[in-house]
């Protein structure tokens, strides 16, 4: 058994959802796939702690709204993010318990739905970057554009994407409750999934925005205030790449804060992709003792062990 570690593992929103909109059955194959992979590691000794992304989950959720608003009134944003947040945190919840209870290992898994206060006065709300929601063609892009008022960008992984804003977390509302259940011997804890619910908070009232936090900035988040030794951020890449999707891609094993940095400065790492996957693990990777690694799901075994995928420290 390797040496135990805290890690907070933010599994992306593509890792656990196939492109083009597949069945709930095809979903689910594949989510329970991704948490046989998480078991492994909590199996070796570590304690984890997981989040999740929602962007695909959301989006068609939005569409749904959008078809049936005739039929059922449609929901706001904030609650479509708690939604999908309790839908697929479901599923995670029963396929962990079930890899558990197949190997024998006496494990409680807990999900938390979880709000999260933004600054009502981020820069955010004007200039949304957030993709969320499946790839569309060119030609579907600007007729979604022109009909709904959607901002849209192109995404180099499949096709253009619909916009929305995604505004820096600042507090998790469910901190305490979630220190108090990691604490506990046994426990496995699926916390802040797709980001989070954003909130803001007005002279002690809390209220939904539309928007959509970053997963990884609010795991990062999360992982400082439970004090993780590692931020483990699983997306559909097995390396950070410089120049990536052209010719010249250079795939990285290993990076300084400093480097990152500069590689975000040169305009690698782009916002609604891998900047914030990479603006989290430098917030995160503030004291001595910290990493964050960056990979695929079928590689996170061989990467926390040092064989796989990016991992960024301090120095």
């Amino acid at each position: 058994m390797s040496k135990q570690k805290r890690i907070v593992a933010a599994v992306g929103g593509n890792a656990l959802y196939p492109p083009n909109s597949p069945s709930f059955e095809v979903q689910k194959e594949l989510i329970a796939k991704t948490c046989k992979n998480l078991a492994d590691i909590i199996e070796e000794g570590h304690r984890l702690i997981i989040t999740h992304g929602n962007g695909p989950q959301v989006g068609n959720l939005l569409v749904q709204n959008e078809k049936a608003r005739r039929t059922v009134p449609s929901m706001p944003l904030d609650v479509c993010v708690a939604e999908t947040q309790a839908q697929i945190g479901y599923l995670m919840q029963q396929s962990l318990q079930n890899a558990f209870n197949r190997r024998g290992m006496h494990r409680r898994v807990t999900l938390v739905v979880t709000q999260v206060v933004v600054d009502p006065k981020d820069k955010a709300f004007k200039k949304p970057t957030k993709p969320i929601g499946p790839y569309y063609s060119k030609t579907r892009a600007a007729r979604l554009r022109r009909k709904y008022k959607w901002k849209m960008k192109l995404d180099a992984r499949g096709g253009y994407r619909r916009l929305v804003p995604s505004p820096r977390p600042i507090r998790i509302v469910e901190m305490a409750s979630i220190r108090k259940l990691v604490s506990q011997r046994g426990s496995v804890v699926i916390a802040a999934g797709g980001g989070g619910v954003p909130v803001i908070e007005r002279r002690g009232k809390l209220t939904g925005v539309e928007a959509v936090i970053d997963k990884d900035l609010a795991s990062g988040l999360l992982a400082n205030e439970l004090d993780a030794q590692t931020l483990l951020i699983v997306t559909d890449v097995r390396f950070v790449s410089l120049n990536f999707g052209k010719e010249d891609q250079v795939d990285l094993s290993e990076m300084t804060v400093d480097e990152a940095r500069e590689h975000m400065k040169e305009g690698h790492f782009p916002e609604g992709s891998m900047g914030p996957k990479i603006q989290a693990a430098i917030d995160f990777v503030r004291k001595e003792k910290r990493q964050a690694i960056i990979t695929s799901i079928g590689h996170i075994k061989r990467a926390l062990a040092g064989r796989d995928g990016t991992r960024i420290t301090l120095d």
